[in-house]
Formats: structure tokens, C-alpha cells, sequence
């Protein structure tokens, strides 16, 4: 007997920003989203958007490295006039305003009965999935992030971890109550459209512990996918709305369509961005854009090509880690010793040591280190 027909549309990373923060409040989100666009959306069985800002009035930045971003509670007017089904807090700018800024921003999607994982005031909260039900389909949702200063400990609030020793196990747990699973990952490289090596590798095990789609945001442009066993992985699919930056990396996203029933269908639908807001692609840029994702899904099926593409890209960018973790020799580490540190506090300011900090944590920035030294090694 087949199963009733489940959509569930999953947008990208959204986030009001200045250009738009009074549209959001104003609860007017035609004015951001267009109506054709809204009709796709609204037209799922359920909504899914990673939201990418706290929601607090309070500003109060952490130490990090990278912007630090917040948008005024009323701003939930706009998110909850997308009617969103569920919202993805498992990201890197969670918790950009302390402790606060999460529990403020949780307490205001409560408030407006928005629905929200991935973040929590500890890590067996922020680590808790969600179940979408529907005529009788249980779809189980699960969503976590690289480490990247936003992450939750076992008394800190966070977002929940991409753990090797506890993910996995929680993506099978989730599943032996489900009938599909879709797991977010925000994670991996910035405006590269490939999954690294040890990404693909991530995202295969979520696959074989039990993932039916498997969805890598964060990347800020639209990737690749691929069929993997009885699963789908998309590395990387833009942003829904988000209004920081006007290029082409920015300025396109896709929405993925996944319907379920006696199994899992996708399709996958182009926006861009307009003005302040988004809308559908035309046609035109619709059918480059596809063409574009379809020719890099093809492409990683090759054998070879992610690891030789990723070489290549890490040979391009790995001088800028190496810039920034540049250290002394032995003699000058035994003077600044002696000078308690000076040539160390001048060199290694704060800001310098998020970064390093951030590079070494991350397991993005630490992959891409890592293979940097390993390529160059090979060429002398």
C-alpha cells in the first residue's frame, strides 16, 4: 500500500539584515519575498530554513573570528510570516551575542510558536532532533555545525556539534523511529562549490547511519549533489535570504523540494536575489544555474576529481592559513620569553589569535591546512 504524498521544502540560510530589518518587522514579508515564490513555498507540506542571526535586542558580541551578527526580536514578524514548520539554529552565528542572544532568540520563536533544533542552553538540548508528522509519515529532522566559536558544551548554550563520536549514533537513533531522515549540516568551505575529501566522507557515513537526504548549507553558493546508496547529499546550496553581500555567489540559491512517499523524490528550484529580497529565477538564469549545479554533480562522480580539484583549490588559497600562523624560530622564542611575551603580544593580537583559533578548531579550516602542507610538500 503506498504512502500519502509528504512535500518539505528546505531554503538556505536566511537572515534579516540592516537593508531589511523593517520590512521583517512590519510582518510584511511580500515586500521581501515574491508571490510567485511564496505560492512554491507555501504550497509544501511543511517549510524548513536555516536561520543564520540571533534574535535579540541586546547587543553584546562574543571574541571570535568573523562579523558578529544580530537582528531586533521584531523581526520574527517576517520569519513567522513565512510560516515556517521548522527553523535550523545550528550554525556559526548563533550564538554571535553570548548566552543571552540564544536564549533570547529561542524564547521569541517559542513565543510566536515557531518551531526550532539545533541550538540549545546545553548540548543534549541543542542536540535534540525534530519529527515532522503527516498522514502518518514520520519525517525525522536532525541538525548540527562544524565548530566555529558557536558550539554548545555540556553546561554552555550552542548550537549542537557535528560530533565523529556522537552524530552518527544519533542519526541511527532518529531513524529507527522515522520513516525518512534529513540531516543539516552547515559546514564546509565558503564559495567553493565542491565537497572537500573529508566532507563527502562526513556525509556518506550520515548516509549510511541512516540519512535518506543529507544538506551541507553554510557554503554561501550553490554546490553539487549526488546519489549515494539509498540517499541523497547536497554540498552546498546557497542562501535563501540574505542580504550581506551583492555577487553572484550571494545572489543565487536553491530551494530543495523533497517529497516522500514509497520513496524520497527531489527537485530542486533556483532563486535570486532581488533588491532586498528574493525571487524565482527566470527562466534563462534558471536553466544556467541548473546546468552549472548538474555539471558539478557529474563531475564529483568521476574518480579522483573531488581530491584533485581540492589540491588544486588548497594550493590557490593555503598561503593565507600559513600568513596568518607565521611563528618564531627557537632563538626569538627564548628572547620574547625573557621579555615576557613582548614580540608575542605585538605580533599575535587578539584578533589574530580567533583566527588561529578558528583555523585550528574548525574542521574546514584544519582540512584545508592540513592538505596545503601535504600538497606544497610534494613540490620541493
Amino acid at each position: 500500500m503506498s504512502m500519502s504524498s509528504t512535500s518539505v521544502i528546505i531554503g538556505g540560510d536566511l537572515s534579516p539584515t540592516e537593508s531589511n530589518f523593517s520590512q521583517f518587522s512590519s510582518g510584511n514579508i511580500g515586500e521581501l519575498v515574491q508571490t510567485q515564490l511564496l505560492e512554491v513555498i507555501s504550497a509544501a507540506s511543511f517549510r524548513i530554513f536555516n536561520l543564520e542571526v540571533p534574535l535579540t535586542d541586546r547587543t553584546t558580541p562574543i571574541a571570535k573570528d568573523g562579523p558578529s551578527l544580530r537582528a531586533p526580536a521584531t523581526t520574527v514578524k517576517g520569519l513567522k510570516a513565512l510560516d515556517p514548520s521548522l527553523l535550523s539554529l545550528a550554525n556559526n552565528h548563533i550564538a554571535d551575542q553570548g548566552e543571552r542572544g540564544i536564549s533570547d532568540t529561542m524564547s521569541v520563536l517559542s513565543q510566536n510558536q515557531i518551531n526550532h533544533i539545533g541550538c540549545g542552553m546545553n548540548l543534549a538540548a541543542a542536540s535534540e532532533p525534530f519529527i515532522l508528522e503527516h498522514e502518518g509519515l514520520r519525517i525525522g529532522v536532525y541538525s548540527c555545525a562544524e565548530h566555529e566559536f558557536s558550539i554548545a558544551g555540556e553546561y554552555r548554550a550552542g548550537a549542537n556539534p557535528m560530533d565523529l563520536l556522537e552524530s552518527f549514533d544519533h542519526i541511527t537513533s532518529l531513524k529507527s523511529g522515522c520513516d525518512y531522515v534529513i540531516v543539516l549540516h552547515h559546514g564546509g568551505k565558503e564559495y567553493y562549490r565542491y565537497p572537500s575529501p573529508e566532507l563527502r566522507r562526513i556525509c556518506r557515513k550520515m548516509v549510511t547511519s541512516g540519512a535518506d537526504l543529507v544538506i551541507c548549507q553554510h557554503s554561501h553558493c550553490i554546490g553539487s549533489y549526488e546519489r549515494f546508496t539509498h540517499g541523497a547529499i547536497v554540498y552546498g546550496q546557497g542562501n535563501f535570504l540574505f542580504d550581506r553581500h551583492d555577487n553572484e555567489f550571494w545572489n543565487t540559491g536553491l530551494l530543495i523540494k523533497a517529497g516522500f512517499s514509497d520513496r524520497m523524490e527531489l527537485d530542486f528550484i533556483p532563486v535570486c536575489k532581488r533588491g532586498n529580497g528574493v525571487e524565482l529565477a527566470d527562466q534563462q538564469r534558471k536553466a544556467a544555474i541548473l546546468s552549472g549545479f548538474f555539471i558539478r554533480s557529474e563531475d564529483i562522480g568521476t574518480n579522483g576529481f573531488i581530491e584533485e580539484q581540492y589540491d588544486k583549490y588548497c594550493l590557490a588559497n593555503g598561503q593565507y592559513y600559513l600568513a596568518t600562523m607565521a611563528g618564531f624560530g627557537t632563538t626569538l622564542r627564548r628572547t620574547d620569553k625573557l621579555l615576557n611575551r613582548l614580540f608575542t603580544r605585538m605580533i599575535y593580537s587578539e584578533r589574530k589569535l580567533h583566527i588561529i583559533q578558528n583555523h585550528l578548531e574548525c574542521e574546514t579550516h584544519r582540512e584545508l591546512i592540513i592538505n596545503y602542507l601535504r600538497t606544497i610538500g610534494k613540490k620541493h
